[in-house]
């Protein structure tokens, strides 16, 4: 089937109530951050006297809570933390989120689930007011019928990872939708869909890989906005159309 991110598919569909509630993941799905995170990152550490993470490195610590990754991956002291993620918060709030942009085509499959009546929401591990702060430099605040993330703290991240922000997305619209999915380009995207009973579609275009989504279990990946949109509309059963809000 080939169509635009923008093509009106539902119309060919009877019209009865089938509502979807589409969760996003932020950075690596729905926006690029265009080398903001990763060098915010090196020149945080730099400007502490810490080395400077191979890039197979840095592609990991974007997706986790920040202090999750400084931690674990690049091995930052407690002593320092503090100072490093405010001294990266600073750099990305000045010029990363203005120099990030929506990837190609995903805002457009956002546009068109909601005109077809889908409930659409941000689920991510940015702290929740960061998230709500990046939609609103990209234009793209008024596009979600809510957002959801980590706690604005950042030094104390939940233990569970992805699966609260999601469980919490999936209260504030129960009772709203007949089915829901998560799409994101981490396992931890997969793994916390899954460990609220959701399937999960991974994008390519994001900093995972087909290899780390096949460790976790995930269905077929989306390579382009098109095939995303597809695979999402997939979801809605056979003889039966779109919601309407």
């Amino acid at each position: 089937m080939q169509f635009s991110a923008g093509h009106r598919l539902w119309e060919t569909w009877p019209v009865m109530n089938y509502r979807l509630l589409v969760l996003f993941d932020l950075d690596g799905t729905l926006v690029d951050p265009a080398g903001a995170i990763t060098g915010g990152i090196i020149g945080s550490l730099e400007a502490h006297g810490l080395s400077r993470p191979s890039e197979d490195m840095l592609r990991k610590m974007v997706g986790p809570p920040l202090v999750t990754s400084l931690r674990e991956i690049a091995g930052v002291s407690e002593g320092q933390l503090a100072s490093v993620i405010t001294h990266y918060r600073e750099g990305y709030r000045t010029r990363g989120m203005a120099a990030s942009r929506p990837y190609p085509g995903v805002v457009g499959v956002v546009e068109t689930l909601r005109a077809a009546g889908h409930l659409v929401a941000v689920a991510t591990q940015k702290p929740q007011g960061l998230a709500q702060e990046l939609l609103g430099v990209q234009q793209l605040a008024g596009l979600f019928h809510s957002v959801h993330g980590s706690p604005d703290e950042e030094q104390s991240p939940g233990p569970d990872g992805k699966t609260p922000i999601i469980a919490a997305a999936l209260a504030r619209h129960e009772g709203r939708y007949d089915g829901a999915i998560m799409i994101g380009d981490r396992s931890h995207d997969i793994s916390g869909a899954v460990a609220n009973g959701l399937d999960c579609i991974p994008v390519t275009w994001g900093f995972g890989s087909v290899e780390e989504f096949s460790v976790v279990g995930a269905t077929t990946p989306a390579t382009t906005a098109d095939a995303l949109l597809e695979l999402i509309l997939k979801r809605v059963p056979q003889g039966v159309g779109h919601g309407n809000l």
